[in-house]
């Protein structure tokens, strides 16, 4: 069953939080967006306009992130797929096609892990199965001594460099600032915490050879943080998953090059709109 409430920046309590999402369009499965570190749902905003008219679309604020605040929890990949499922409970949403980038890959794997049966089909953008290494954990574990020493400037805007393409950052320059503004309008805390649940996450590779459901990975040519070698080996070992690389992209793929995110986007979805979920999912796990 699907919601009643549609609109943009709607609330709802859920896990001792107020998560913001957006809510538009008409469609028989849902499809909920999860965005990257450290930015919120508005980077969906080019998907949700191009699919409402046929699909049932769902952008998610991460808890901490966007307009879901919440400055005193230790944030972790769990707690963000536990809260995924319980929002998903709260809208009677049984089952929905679930997309992620980066950091919202990450929580969409969790989720895939812990609670298989939710989900009719994975869409994974610019995102990868691994865990920290530690030697980047313990780098990212600097970063947050640094930023507790001198603020979080240095950082954001090195990240803002690393996540687009050179081309984006010469001549792209408003959508440029547009993420800057972002990513600035999180809290330093919430900065150091988003990188403590990126350093301390599980890795998910291990169960990918699980997966049958229907899979789009989808992965910029360029991009420096999630490299397209993690989005072509999570494609070798997700049997039956669909890759595309898209060029002229770096890390933040949907927001550089939308046209062609959007194209392989609608073709995935047309693609499976035949199957047979219940099928699937009936026979995903006997045991």
């Amino acid at each position: 069953m699907e919601t009643e409430t549609k609109g943009y920046n709607l609330t709802i309590p859920i896990n001792d939080f107020q998560l913001s999402y957006d809510d538009v369009g008409e469609g028989s499965i849902p499809i909920i967006f999860l965005h990257g570190f450290p930015f919120d749902k508005t980077m969906w905003q080019v998907q949700l306009e191009f699919l409402k008219s046929s699909y049932h679309l769902i952008a998610c604020d991460i808890r901490g992130f966007g307009k879901s605040t919440d400055e005193e929890s230790p944030l972790s990949m769990d707690l963000f797929a536990d809260d995924l499922i319980q929002f998903m409970d709260k809208l009677s949403i049984e089952k929905a096609i679930v997309c992620g980038l980066s950091m919202g890959g990450f929580v969409a794997l969790n989720a895939m892990k812990r609670f298989p049966d939710r989900f009719d089909a994975l869409i994974l953008c610019d995102t990868q199965c691994i865990a920290d290494t530690a030697e980047v954990k313990e780098k990212r574990y600097k970063t947050i001594n640094d930023i507790e020493d001198d603020g979080v400037t240095n950082f954001n805007e090195g990240f803002i460099k690393k996540v687009f393409h050179k081309d984006s950052i010469a001549n792209k320059k408003e959508l440029v600032e547009e993420l800057r503004h972002v990513v600035f309008s999180n809290s330093d805390h919430i900065i150091m915490q988003g990188l403590v649940a990126l350093a301390e996450r599980s890795e998910t590779c291990t169960m990918l050879k699980e997966i049958n459901i229907p899979t789009l990975i989808l992965c910029g040519r360029e991009d420096e943080v999630t490299p397209m070698v993690q989005s072509e080996s999570m494609h070798a070992s997700i049997e039956g998953s669909i890759f595309h690389v898209i060029d002229h992209a770096g890390h933040v793929s949907n927001l550089e090059q939308p046209d062609a995110f959007n194209k392989y986007f609608l073709d995935f979805l047309t693609g499976i709109e035949g199957i047979n979920f219940e099928k699937i999912n009936g026979n995903q796990r006997m045991s």
